[in-house]
Parts: C-alpha cells; sequence; structure tokens
C-alpha cells in the first residue's frame, strides 16, 4: 500500500468526527471497554470554532445522550423546544394564520399530561459546537484515540481485517471501518456504493439572529412560497433560522450586505420578538435527497449524511443520523458478546435491515411534504391547509405525530429508550 505500517491494530476504526461519528464510538466503547477504537477526523480543532450551526435534539436522541453521560455538558446551553407552530402563507400576506401546533410530548395514555408531572420537550436546540466538544470529552475518558487533521484516504479489504490508510501515512488495521464522512462520503464512492439522488434547485440559508423578547422556547415553521422558514429557539434572546430559498433567489440573497439581508429576514421574521439582527455569520447549502442503496459492506458501514441526506423541512436528519449510531452500536456489541466478528457482512446486516425501512420513508417524506409545501399552486394551498386543520382537530393523530417527531417509534434501540445496551 506503499504507507508506514502501524503496529496497533484496532477493532473499529471511525471515520468522521462529527457528532455521529463521536456518537458510534463513545456509544460502544461505553458497553465495550475492551475494544480499541479510533476517530480520525478531516478537518482541524479550528473548524469546530467557526461551527455556528446549531441543531434540534429530538427527544429520544436526548434520552441516548443522557445514557452515555454526554447530556451534563451540553445541558447548560442547550434550549428546550415547548411548543411548536406551523402556518402557511405568501410572503406578502399581512396576516400569518396558525394551522397546527405541537406541545410537549404526552405522557400518559389518554394524550395528557399526567397530574403533578412535567411532560418531556419534543426537542432540544444545542449548538454544534457544544455537542461536539461534549462527545469529545466523553470519548477521551473512554479511552477512545482521536485524530484530526488526519483522515482516512484509501483501504483495501485484507483476509481477516480491514487495511486503512490515513492522510498522515500510516496504515493501520481494524476488523470494522465506520464511514461517518458527510453527504459527500468519499468512502461510500470508494467501496463502490450507489445512491439515489436528486436535487431540490433549493438552497437552505442558515444563520443566528438576536431578537429583543423573549422566544419562551418557541419554534415556528413558516411555509412559504419559495419554502419553510423555520425559527428554532436557543439560549437568551437568540434564535437559529434554517431558511429554503430557491437556487436564483439564494444567489441574490447571499450577496447582500448585512442591512439589507435583516430587511429580508424581517419580512420572513415578523415583528413578534421586536428588533432582530444577524448574531452569526450566513452560509447556504444545496439541498437534495441522497439515499445508499446499501450502507453496508463486508467490514464497512455508512453512518449518518454518509447514508441519507435529506431535506431539513421535518428537522430530522441529524436525529435520523443519531438513529443510525444507536443501531450500529447495539449490533455491534451484541455481537461481541456472543463472540462473532463485528467486520462480517452477517453481522452488519441486522443494522442494515434495521435502519433501512426508517430511511426510506423519512426521505420519502420530506421529498413528499418539500414537493407540497415549497410552491404557491392555489389548490395545493387549499388542500395542505384543510389538512393541516384536521390534524389539529384529532389530537390522536396529532399525538402520533408528536411522537414521530421525538423519535418515539416501535422497535427502537435500547439507546434511544433511555436504556443501556
Amino acid at each position: 500500500m506503499g504507507r508506514t505500517p502501524s503496529d496497533k491494530p484496532y477493532d473499529i476504526v471511525v471515520a468522521g468526527g462529527g457528532y455521529v461519528g463521536l456518537c458510534v464510538a463513545v456509544a460502544i466503547a461505553e458497553q465495550a471497554p475492551r475494544m480499541r477504537i479510533l476517530v480520525a477526523e478531516f478537518a482541524d480543532e479550528s473548524a469546530l470554532e467557526r461551527d455556528e450551526r446549531a441543531s434540534a435534539i429530538a427527544a429520544a436522541a436526548y434520552r441516548m445522550l443522557k445514557t452515555l453521560g454526554v447530556w451534563g455538558e451540553i445541558e447548560p446551553d442547550a434550549q428546550p423546544i415547548h411548543e411548536m407552530i406551523v402556518t402557511d402563507s405568501k410572503l406578502s400576506d399581512v396576516a400569518r394564520p396558525v394551522f397546527l401546533t405541537f406541545g410537549q410530548i404526552p405522557d400518559s395514555d389518554d394524550g395528557q399530561p399526567a397530574p403533578g408531572t412535567d411532560a418531556e420537550p419534543f426537542a432540544h436546540m444545542v449548538p454544534n459546537r457544544t455537542m461536539v466538544r461534549a462527545l469529545r470529552k466523553r470519548a477521551a475518558e473512554l479511552g477512545i484515540e482521536q485524530r484530526y487533521s488526519t483522515g482516512v484516504s484509501d483501504f483495501a479489504e485484507g483476509e481477516a481485517s480491514m487495511g486503512v490508510m490515513l492522510t498522515s501515512g500510516e496504515e493501520v488495521r481494524c476488523k470494522l471501518l465506520v464511514a461517518a464522512d458527510g453527504v459527500r462520503s468519499k468512502l461510500r464512492e470508494m467501496a463502490g456504493i450507489k445512491v439515489v439522488h436528486w436535487p431540490y434547485d433549493q438552497f437552505g440559508i442558515v444563520t443566528t439572529v438576536a431578537h429583543e423578547r423573549d422566544h419562551h422556547g418557541r419554534a415556528e415553521e413558516h411555509f412559504l412560497p419559495a419554502g419553510p422558514f423555520a425559527i428554532l429557539p436557543l439560549k437568551g434572546n437568540r434564535s437559529s433560522l434554517v431558511w429554503t430559498e430557491n437556487s436564483r433567489d439564494t444567489e441574490r440573497l447571499m450577496a447582500l450586505d448585512d442591512f439589507a439581508f435583516e430587511l429580508e429576514l424581517e419580512r420572513r421574521f415578523g415583528h413578534k420578538l421586536g428588533e432582530i439582527s444577524l448574531d452569526g455569520p450566513k452560509k447556504a447549502f444545496p439541498l437534495g435527497l441522497t439515499l445508499a442503496r446499501e450502507t453496508v459492506k463486508n467490514r464497512l458501514v455508512l453512518v449518518g449524511d454518509a447514508a441519507h441526506g435529506v431535506h431539513p423541512i421535518s428537522g430530522q436528519g441529524l436525529n435520523l443520523g443519531f438513529k443510525d449510531a444507536a443501531a450500529l452500536a447495539e449490533t455491534i456489541v451484541e455481537a461481541d458478546r456472543l463472540g462473532l466478528d463485528i467486520g462480517l457482512l452477517s453481522v452488519l446486516e441486522r443494522y442494515q435491515m434495521w435502519r433501512r425501512f426508517d430511511t426510506v420513508r423519512m426521505g420519502v417524506t420530506t421529498d413528499v411534504l418539500n414537493r407540497l409545501f415549497s410552491n404557491d399552486n392555489p389548490l395545493l394551498r387549499i388542500a395542505r391547509d384543510v389538512g393541516l386543520g384536521m390534524v389539529e382537530r384529532m389530537p390522536g393523530l396529532k399525538n402520533i405525530l408528536i411522537a414521530q417527531a421525538a423519535g418515539n417509534q416501535a422497535g427502537s434501540p435500547r439507546l434511544l429508550r433511555g436504556e443501556p445496551i
């Protein structure tokens, strides 16, 4: 292979040191401490400091992070989402009627909070930096080796292990290589795994704003003709924005100076929280649907965005990755307890079967929702508003949707239920 061999054999090498890759490593190390795990990440330490984004952590992922001993580090910066409202209007409309509201997760069979108890928020907003730092700290406590500015450049399957080439020039061997290297995964491409992909001719504009008034933990999703405009509460009088626009208008908006950009924001944000101002950089990301046709090969497994990239309309992209982490960790830990080779395709296929339906379902759901709501067709507008209104008036159906948004699903991995593996 033309590289310097290492005398350190690893059980698992994780390519990608973001929250999903780190979560896989931490979840496995928690229950199988004798395993040698390496996390290799292309980005350097300064990349974390430049990440101003925040993510919505569903209740199931919150339970997993708490079980893994990570949530204590995250909680001071986490903002619970106590309520979410959904509107559907044109940009020029003076009023934006609310068609659907979500509250906290019911904790009793009749869909109502039990007397004297606090219902669980269905999500928390967490700065990405906080989440990754907490996972890095826990990984260090568990003895997981972490290398940054050092990624995986190539790999080759051997008879009983995988040879992994690092960008540092070192060659290491492992039983299992976990590809957590993002939606444009190089490892997925090198493995010859095909994807289903189509672009949406849309961009997601992400930024943070400060505002005069308290948001009281309320998130808002405004369905505008160009796509959803989501306002997600952060600690203090601040909110994270995920703003969908078509490609042509995105180019125009990103070229504006801060003052003109804030005026465009105000047209969509409204005045309910008083004066607003930019409180972070603005970035734009192309949107599309990407689904890997398979997520496992012998000694190789895809997780997170390497396995699936979906539209942010439902806020479930990150949480799909956490579900991957929980399912893979349970698969690997249980196989190890049985004395099985954790890298064999026959072992990894359990993970693929476990995650395939949920991933495809979420991809189809986000695709349909995006096509249904990202347009100004008057007939579709009437149909979707009637549908939203009906859901609002059907508590049983609404509670099911809240549970789905929270990640509470039958057959979920133990970690997502707050249970150790």
